[in-house]
C-alpha cells in the first residue's frame, strides 16, 4: 500500500509540473513596435538574355534480342523404394519347470517372516491403551530335500529333513520366544527335538505341493502343551508346509514352454487380523535368460496387483466386521526367482508384502498440525536360497 502510494503522488505532481509549463506564455503582455519609413527606389531596366533555342530530342528505343525458347527436358520421377524390414528373430523358448533325479539331494535355507505395527501419532492420549507396538514371528529352517521316486508326470515323492532352525515371536515389542538350534542353551527346547526329524510331500514340476505324505514321526517328536511344543507342531500343519514348499509356482505343464516376457499368473490370500482377508495376482514374468558358469539362469520378476477375482468371498468373510474401509491403503507387493534351468533347481526366490492402511481423525481442527493418526503396518517375507 505505502509504495502504491507514492506511486500515485509521483503521478499527480508529473501532472501539475505539466500544466504550470504550458500557462507561463500568458502571464506578459504583448510589447508595441516602432513604425520603419520605406523610401522609393528608381526603376532600372534590366536587359534578359534571349532563350537559346533547343535543339530536338532524339530518341533511342532500346531493343531487346529474341530470345529462344529452351527445349523443355523431360522430368524424371524416382521412386523412393522402402528398405524390407526383416523379420525379428524370436527368442527360442525354454521349460519353466522343475526336474528331479531319484536319490539327488538339494540343501536350501528358507526365510519367512510376518509382522504386524500399529503407531498411535498426533493428539491421542498419552494412555497404555494408545502406546501401540509391534507383533513378529521370524523362522529361519534349513532343510535337505532328497527325491525318492518320480513318476511319468515328472511328480517327485520327496523327504525333507530339518537340519537347523531359528524361531523367534514377538508380542507388543515383548520376546516371548525366541530358539537358535545352534545355541547350547536351546538343546532342551521342545523344538530342538525337531532337528534330525523329516517328513514326506509329493512336488510337481511346477513347484506345488500336490501331497503331504507323512508327517506323522515328526509330530510325535514334539508333541506337548508348553508355547514351545505348540510353535513346533506348527510348523508341521498343512498350510505352514504349503506356504515352506509350494510357494515357488511356475507355469502348469501345458504352458511352461515360455519366451523372454512371458508371463503368468497366480493369485494369493493373505489374512490381516482386525483388517480382514486380501487377495492378490501375482503377475510372473520371464525378463531374461543368463549364462553362468555353463548353465542357463532363467530371471524371472513378480508384480501383484489386488485380485477381484475373490472380492466377493472376501467380502462375506469380513462382513461381520470390515472396518478396512475407513482406512486409506498403500501397498507394494513385489519378488524375483531365478531358476536354473540346466539343473531344474530354484536358485534363489524372494518375495515380500507391505501393506499400510492410515486413518486421520476427521474432527481434528483445521488448524492443529499433528490431528490425531491411528496407523497399521503388515509386512509379509519369502526368501528361499540354495546353498548346497
Amino acid at each position: 500500500m505505502k509504495s502504491k502510494k507514492i506511486f500515485s503522488l509521483l503521478a499527480i505532481a508529473a501532472v501539475c509540473s505539466l500544466l504550470l509549463t504550458t500557462g507561463c506564455g500568458y502571464l506578459f503582455e504583448e510589447t508595441a513596435q516602432p513604425e520603419i519609413a520605406l523610401k522609393e527606389v528608381p526603376k532600372v531596366e534590366v536587359q534578359r538574355p534571349k532563350p537559346e533555342e533547343q535543339k530536338p530530342e532524339v530518341v533511342v528505343e532500346q531493343v531487346k534480342p529474341k530470345v529462344q525458347p529452351q527445349e523443355e527436358k523431360p522430368k524424371v520421377v524416382v521412386e523412393k523404394v522402402k528398405p524390407k524390414e526383416k523379420p525379428k528373430e524370436q527368442k527360442p523358448t525354454v521349460d519353466l519347470a522343475l526336474k528331479f533325479t531319484p536319490q539327488e539331494s538339494t540343501t536350501y535355507k528358507i526365510i519367512t517372516e510376518a509382522r504386524r505395527t500399529v503407531k498411535f501419532e498426533g493428539a491421542f492420549p498419552k494412555e497404555a491403551a494408545f502406546q501401540g507396538g509391534t507383533n513378529q514371528t521370524r523362522i529361519e529352517i534349513n532343510f535337505t530335500q532328497q527325491i525318492q521316486t518320480v513318476d511319468d508326470k515328472g511328480n517327485a515323492v520327496a523327504k525333507i529333513t530339518i537340519e537347523a532352525l531359528k524361531y523367534s515371536s514377538i508380542i507388543k515389542d515383548n520376546p516371548v520366544l525366541d530358539f537358535n538350534s545352534s545355541r547350547e542353551k536351546d538343546q532342551n527346547s521342545p523344538l530342538a527335538k525337531l532337528i534330525g526329524q523329516s517328513y514326506t510331500i509329493e512336488i510337481s514340476p511346477a513347484g506345488q505341493v500336490t501331497k503331504i505324505i507323512d508327517t506323522k514321526q515328526a509330530q510325535a517328536a514334539v508333541q506337548g502343551v508348553t508355547s514351545s511344543h505348540k510353535a513346533a507342531l506348527a510348523l508341521l500343519k498343512s498350510d505352514a508346509i504349503n506356504e515352506r514348499h509350494g510357494t515357488s509356482k511356475l507355469p502348469h505343464a501345458d504352458k511352461k514352454q515360455m519366451r523372454p516376457d512371458d508371463n503368468w499368473s497366480i493369485l494369493k490370500t493373505f489374512f490381516f487380523g482386525m483388517m480382514g482377508p486380501k487377495s492378490y495376482e501375482k503377475i510372473y514374468t520371464l525378463k531374461e535368460i543368463k549364462d553362468a558358469d555353463g548353465r542357463q539362469i532363467a530371471v524371472v520378476e513378480m508384480n501383484a496387483i489386488p485380485s477381484s477375482e475373490m472380492a466377493e468371498q472376501l467380502h462375506k468373510e469380513q462382513a461381520m466386521g470390515d472396518i478396512s474401509k475407513m482406512f486409506d491403503n498403500k501397498e507394494t507387493y513385489t519378488g524375483e526367482l531365478k531358476l536354473d534351468l540346466t539343473a531344474g533347481k530354484v536358485e534363489k526366490h524372494l518375495e515380500k508384502l507391505l501393506s499400510e492402511w492410515v486413518m486421520v481423525d476427521p474432527s481434528a481442527p483445521r488448524d492443529n498440525k499433528e490431528p490425531a493418526t491411528l496407523k497399521m503396518i503388515a509386512t509379509r517375507f519369502y526368501s528361499l536360497e540354495k546353498i548346497d
